[in-house]
């Protein structure tokens, strides 16, 4: 209990904590629209295409300030969505081909332009590859204010164009019939998931930034068919893992906060999916069961000769 009490207080594990908490109710959020708009890919393509974008950032103004590098990988992450929307409107190509086209591309071009700055000497770029996998234990009260910040202006925002968001991801084509700005729509939310997909680059890197928008999510679906419930879920299920993911890595040395963060809401998604109530795996074998039970049971009554 003392050795709890001594980790609330620690400054390093509070902004641990908090930071990964306000990522975790960000994507989790957002993500819900992606998965249910069956669009997962979007989460790992921004979150790749923006290590090249956060590189450039730091060669053109060489500084590491978080809100320098954020906008860097901001710019580069809408660059890549734009170019996706674009490919899929001008093409035959379809939205996965694209969205795996651009994240090779781009990730690729990222770790090109990495070594090169790596090789260049500068004293001022260490830390740049910690972008890759994250690196949450060096979050300071700068960087959560910063991801704060953010995250209130995207919940803003995401509750200011609810409806428009609900109907973008259930009947698209009802909402253009109707005379919404369905593309329009498309984009804002897009640029939505690239911004919640920047808040968490620092914590867990761009490589595993899309089973945060993902797992939370997923998980939520199964406990409800609601679409705000489901958004709060995901928002609790994201704070819950990131929370406890920080608190476990703060236990066991050597161990990094963003795998354990993933892992965590990884641990969260395979119980939902096994024992949700609504659509759980268990469930669902057991109400098999169950309805093959009554079967056979009424097959012998209707088998039974009358008397």
């Amino acid at each position: 209990m003392e050795r709890l009490i001594d980790l609330l207080l620690d400054y390093n594990v509070r902004n641990i904590a908090l930071g990964s908490a306000v990522l975790g109710i960000i994507s989790g959020a957002l993500g819900c629209f992606a998965v249910l708009r069956r669009q997962a890919l979007v989460g790992e393509s921004v979150a790749h295409a923006a290590l090249p974008g956060i590189v450039l950032a730091f060669m053109l103004l060489s500084t590491r300030a978080p809100l320098v590098l954020m906008l860097g990988a901001a710019l580069a992450g809408w660059l890549a969505m734009l170019s996706v929307i674009a490919i899929v409107r001008l093409t035959r190509i379809k939205d996965d081909s694209a969205f795996a086209l651009l994240l090779s591309v781009f990730f690729g071009g990222g770790l090109v332009l990495l070594t090169i700055v790596q090789k260049s000497g500068a004293a001022s770029q260490a830390g740049l590859d910690t972008y890759l996998f994250g690196q949450a234990a060096a979050l300071i009260s700068e960087d959560v204010i910063t991801m704060s910040s953010l995250g209130i202006v995207i919940l803003t925002v995401l509750l200011l164009f609810w409806k428009e968001f609900k109907l973008l991801s259930f009947d698209r084509a009802f909402g253009g019939s109707q005379g919404f700005p369905m593309l329009a729509l498309d984009i804002l939310l897009t640029a939505l998931v690239v911004m919640a997909t920047v808040v968490g680059l620092k914590a867990v890197g761009v490589v595993l930034m899309s089973a945060m928008l993902v797992a939370p999510a997923a998980a939520a679906r199964q406990w409800t068919d609601r679409l705000g419930l489901m958004v709060v879920l995901a928002g609790l299920f994201g704070a819950l893992a990131g929370v406890t993911g920080a608190f476990i890595s703060t236990l066991e040395r050597g161990l990094s906060t963003g795998p354990a963060i993933v892992v965590c809401i990884s641990l969260l998604a395979v119980f939902s999916l096994l024992f949700a109530p609504n659509r759980g795996l268990l469930r669902e074998r057991l109400q098999a069961h169950q309805n093959r039970r009554r079967l056979r049971a009424d097959l012998r009554t209707l088998q039974e000769p009358e008397v």
